[in-house]
């Protein structure tokens, strides 16, 4: 079998698309602050599944379209499957937590800005 390299296609990129956008990552950001304020194994299950599903959906929509960012966001959002479930095995209170989901935005953000300025949008 014969894997051939996904090309450049801007029009196959989820994050220009809303509805996409939307369900892929914007849906699983607010499930993150909801839980935020639920009790901790519930907030772990919450998280855990929104990072694995964005994970998912940045490694799938590098696939599909190219974007720089995604091949280097989905691995992260994978990895920041750790801290969550570390932050639950020593009962962590609300401000761990809550410095955790700003290492998880602001980490995403900067691996955004820093992979698409240095190789472009689609590489």
């Amino acid at each position: 079998m014969i894997l051939m390299a996904s090309v450049a296609e801007p029009a196959r990129d989820w994050v220009g698309r809303a509805r996409t956008n939307l369900v892929a990552w914007w849906v699983p950001q607010g499930a993150m602050l909801a839980g935020l304020f639920l009790s901790p194994p519930a907030r772990t299950i919450i998280w855990v599944i929104a990072l694995a599903w964005m994970g998912t959906a940045c490694m799938v929509n590098a696939r599909r379209c190219g974007r720089t960012h995604c091949r280097f966001t989905g691995p992260y959002y994978l990895a920041m499957i750790v801290p969550v479930l570390a932050l639950a095995m020593v009962s962590a209170g609300l401000v761990a937590w809550a410095a955790l989901a700003a290492v998880v935005v602001f980490g995403s953000k900067m691996i955004w800005w820093a992979t698409e300025r240095a190789w472009g949008r689609y590489s």
